[in-house]
C-alpha cells in the first residue's frame, strides 16, 4: 500500500552535507509549526523548540557541542539552522519521547517541503554546562530545560543517500 504520506516517511534520508543558502521564512515557520502538532503526553506540550539562525548564535551552539562531546569541526555539517529542542523534566515524565515526537516530525515536514535535516545529539550534556545554561539565559529561557536533541536543516548539497535494506525481524506479529 502506498500513499504520499507513506511515500514522504520511506523516502526521508539524513544528509551531512548543506549548501549555505537558508531555508526560507516560510517554510521555516511551517516545519516549527509542524513540531508544534507532535504528539505528547497528556497533551503537556513540554518542549520548546529554538531556530537558531544567527551566525553568533550558531557558532555557540556548534562550540558548545564540540565541548559536551568531545568533538571538533561542525556537528551540524553546516546547515544554516540548527533547530534545538529542550524540555523541562520536571513538568513531565514523557519529556524526552515528547522531545522525540517533535524532531521527528519536523524532519517530516522538512522532507514535505523539499529541505533536508540530519538528527543531531549531545543536547542533554550542552545544557548541562554552565555554557548551555548562559544561553538559555540569553534566550530568556529557564535554566530548568535540558537539550533532547537537534536538527542540522537546511538544503542538501548533493544527491539524496539511498536508503539502506532493512534489517532482518523489525516486524514480529504475534
Amino acid at each position: 500500500m502506498e500513499n504520499e504520506m507513506l511515500t514522504l516517511l520511506k523516502t526521508r534520508r539524513s544528509v551531512r552535507q548543506y549548501r549555505p543558502e537558508p531555508v526560507e521564512a516560510e517554510k521555516l515557520d511551517a516545519i516549527l509549526e509542524a513540531g508544534t502538532y507532535a504528539p505528547t503526553g497528556m497533551n503537556k506540550q513540554t518542549p520548546v523548540i529554538i531556530a537558531v539562525q544567527s551566525p553568533e548564535d550558531r557558532a555557540a551552539v556548534q562550540a558548545l557541542n564540540c565541548k559536551a562531546r568531545g568533538g571538533t569541526g561542525d556537528p551540524y555539517y553546516g546547515a544554516p539552522a540548527i533547530l534545538l529542542v529542550l524540555a523541562d523534566p520536571t513538568n513531565s515524565n514523557t519529556w524526552v519521547e515528547d522531545g522525540a515526537c517533535v524532531l521527528s516530525t519536523m524532519m517530516q515536514a522538512a522532507h514535505a517541503l523539499g529541505a533536508s535535516t540530519c538528527w543531531i545529539h549531545g543536547e542533554r550534556q550542552m545544557f548541562e554546562l554552565p555554557e548551555g545554561k548562559a544561553l538559555l539565559k540569553k534566550w530568556g529561557l529557564p535554566e530548568t530545560l535540558s537539550g533532547v536533541g537537534s536538527l542540522a536543516l537546511g538544503y542538501g548539497e548533493g544527491p539524496a543517500p539511498q536508503p539502506k535494506p532493512r534489517k532482518e525481524g523489525y516486524i514480529v506479529k504475534v
